[in-house]
């Protein structure tokens, strides 16, 4: 079975994204103490189960961690993880995030690359890390994968859209191959399968955009997360005047202090519209003054179940900490079946991998003595 490491891991979206693909994940590292929890709750059972690291990543000896989670015999074949994206966001303003301290960890994400020395890594961040403010950064970092021995590719920015998750979510994702391993037939991102009316015309193979209706179906009875942010009679009176299926706030008549200066943020307190994709789910996607995060139709925000079905996780996945905890969780995920499908895109490459290691290995002290003795 291929093996796979999951750094800055999270609730575990990459890590479920992985496992559907077919992968054992090893070993998981996250010091979130909700985050811990809930991955724990829904990972760390059974045989299979990733070692879970729980300190800071900055802290742990990464050839430690390689020796305690790969069995001696064996490899690791991928590395995933987005570190944590606050330093490269597209909402902060001017300079804001440039000499963020979080921003360098995308290079303690490379120094486990250099530990565990897999065939390849897959890292995903935001569309922010792409800024010209922030091209020192990125350019170190595809430095340090060239003297590691890894072929980095461009940075591509995915859109979920694209892949049949029904939520307009935009990510960048850095691939790299480990130098010498023919990985010509490994196209970088995989084709898209899903398209809007105009990518349709010119490629007919293409799916429609998938809409996030189901998102909005029954919970599960006894669903721990089936809950939502208690609002205010004044903000419910706005949302009962919010037209159904994608109403505004402008629509409810509803005007802030600072709306009489600025229209502000058009989209919160806004109404999801499911006959579309969901936007995109942030950490704050259960908060409808952050964005547009109410109910299609009820008078409420949306609930960390709902948002989690946007984020295709499965409704058995229970996320800890209550609702602010949970919703952040959600938000920081890789949509598990858009890691899945870059990773499946990947496994023809992962195998490679692994018989180009056995082909490359070093001869044990057995083989060496046994062919001693034949000469």
């Amino acid at each position: 079975m291929l093996n796979c490491v999951d750094l800055f891991a999270g609730a575990g979206g990459f890590t479920l994204g992985a496992q559907k693909a077919g992968l054992q994940v090893r070993l998981a590292i996250e010091n979130d103490p909700h985050a811990v929890e809930t991955y724990r709750g829904n990972f760390c059972k059974g045989t299979y189960a990733p070692k879970l690291l729980t300190a800071d990543i900055t802290n742990i000896d990464e050839f430690k961690a390689f020796r305690d989670a790969i069995p001696a015999d064996d490899q690791c074949d991928l590395i995933l993880g987005g570190p944590p994206c606050q330093g490269f966001s597209t909402h902060r303003i001017n300079n804001a995030g440039v000499d963020d301290h979080r921003n360098d960890l995308i290079h303690t994400y490379f120094d486990f690359v250099r530990a565990f020395s897999p065939t390849a890594f897959l890292m995903e961040n935001v569309p922010g890390m792409l800024w010209e403010r922030h091209s020192s950064a990125l350019e170190r970092f595809y430095r340090e994968g060239k003297l590691a021995g890894y072929e980095v590719r461009d940075a591509v920015v995915v859109d979920a859209r694209n892949y049949g998750i029904g939520q307009r979510r935009k990510r960048v994702f850095i691939l790299g191959i480990r130098r010498g391993l023919d990985a010509s037939d490994i196209s970088w991102p995989p084709r898209p399968t899903h398209g809007n009316e105009t990518a349709r015309q010119r490629d007919p193979s293409l799916l429609p955009w998938v809409n996030c209706t189901s998102a909005f179906e029954d919970a599960p009875p006894g669903d721990e997360n089936d809950c939502h942010m208690n609002h205010g009679e004044e903000l419910i009176a706005a949302f009962r005047r919010t037209p159904a299926n994608g109403g505004s706030r402008k629509d409810s008549g509803r005007v802030l202090p600072c709306h009489r200066t600025h229209d502000g943020h058009k989209d919160v307190y806004g109404r999801i519209d499911p006959r579309h994709p969901a936007p995109t789910m942030t950490t704050a996607c259960i908060n409808p003054s952050k964005g547009r995060f109410v109910h299609p139709v009820e008078h409420h925000g949306i609930t960390v179940r709902q948002a989690a079905r946007i984020q295709t996780f499965p409704d058995n996945f229970v996320f800890s900490g209550g609702l602010i905890a949970a919703g952040k969780q959600v938000g920081n995920a890789v949509p598990v079946e858009l890691g899945r499908q870059l990773i499946v895109h990947l496994l023809p490459l992962l195998h490679r991998g692994r018989v180009d290691a056995k082909r490359s290995a070093p001869p044990n002290d057995a083989s060496v003595s046994s062919e001693l003795e034949s000469a």
